[in-house]
Parts: structure tokens; C-alpha cells; sequence
């Protein structure tokens, strides 16, 4: 009778088991996976050049982290020419109550007490004789991620990537069916 109640009691057991792995696996197949991973088009910087000392440590692989999105920070206004540097009152939104005893953020509230704009080092700078837009190449479908690198990984950001060689937009524009005759990025 001993063995019965055993047999029985594992049969239950896993029958409960399967139950639980099935309905387990359901909302699993359900629940969103992360984001696909947004292809880095333009090569590597091969001088690996370090990030520059900024006034404010600031982590993109942190924020990026907490689901925040590049155009949530980074506006881009007319012309469409520059993406901008969030605005003090952007960071304090969050950092008001958030982290708000650490030294960098103190910093950062002072900029926002005094109304004065954070210094941020501009990493990517358009080289002169060059005529280009963000705007152009987002409405074209381009992603940050694209020209950028993996922003999302990045501690500190650098110029990981060779976007401001000539090289990198005629092969890119090349690959995407883009103008490449001269007078597309070189205005008279």
C-alpha cells in the first residue's frame, strides 16, 4: 500500500510540475524580449581614442539602461543640423529625488540652480567643408546606434566609430542607395 501512496504521490507531483513548467513557458513566450540589437553600419575608430573628462560623469549605459530613449535627452532642433545637450531641467526631472546626495548630482544641481547649461565635451564634430544633418539621416530611417556604436554599452562615451571619415558615408551611402556625388555633403 506503501508503494501505491509513493506512485501516486509522484505522478501528482509530476503532473503539478508540468502544469507549472507549461504555464511558466507560456508567459515566457508572452513576456517582450529585449530590444534587437540596432546594427553599428560605420567601422570602428582604429585609434580607440579615450573618452574626454567631461564636467559630470555620465553613464549612457546606466540611463539607457533604465529604458530611457536618445531623443528623450538629446532634441534636435532647426535647422536639424545639431542634436542638442539635455537641458539641466531634463536631469533634475529624475535627479530632484533620484540619486540626489551624490556629488555629481549635486554638481549638476548647482547648473541648474545657476540656469547655466552643463559644459559637455562634444565627442563627434562635424569636420569643416562638410555640410551635414542629423535630421536628414534620422527621417532617412537612420538609428543612433548606426554611427555611434552601442551607445548602450558605454560608460563614458568616446569616438568609437570612424563616422567622420569620408570613407564611412560614401560606403554608407553607397550600401543604402544614397547620393554620393560631391555637392551632397560639400556646399559650394
Amino acid at each position: 500500500m506503501n508503494g501505491k501512496k509513493e506512485n501516486f504521490t509522484l505522478v501528482v507531483a509530476t503532473v503539478a510540475m508540468s502544469m507549472f513548467l507549461g504555464v511558466a513557458v507560456a508567459f515566457a513566450a508572452q513576456a517582450p524580449g529585449p530590444a534587437p540589437a540596432v546594427p553599428q553600419i560605420v567601422p570602428d575608430n582604429p585609434m580607440h581614442p579615450a573618452p574626454p573628462a567631461q564636467p559630470i560623469p555620465f553613464s549612457h549605459k546606466k540611463h539607457l539602461g533604465f529604458g530611457l530613449q536618445c531623443k528623450a535627452c538629446h532634441t534636435n532642433p532647426d535647422p536639424g543640423t545639431l542634436m542638442t545637450f539635455p537641458a539641466t531641467s531634463t536631469c533634475m526631472s529624475c535627479h530632484a529625488s533620484i540619486a540626489k546626495n551624490k556629488p555629481a548630482i549635486q554638481k549638476l544641481a548647482e547648473f541648474a540652480r545657476s540656469q547655466k547649461p552643463v559644459p559637455w565635451v562634444r565627442i563627434y564634430a562635424v569636420l569643416p567643408g562638410v555640410s551635414w544633418a542629423h535630421r536628414t539621416h534620422l527621417q532617412a530611417g537612420m538609428k543612433c546606434e548606426m554611427c555611434h556604436g552601442q551607445v548602450a554599452q558605454m560608460e563614458a562615451m568616446a569616438e568609437t566609430t570612424s563616422v567622420k571619415t569620408m570613407f564611412s558615408c560614401i560606403d554608407c551611402h553607397q550600401k543604402n542607395n544614397a547620393k554620393t556625388v560631391c555637392d551632397t555633403c560639400h556646399k559650394n
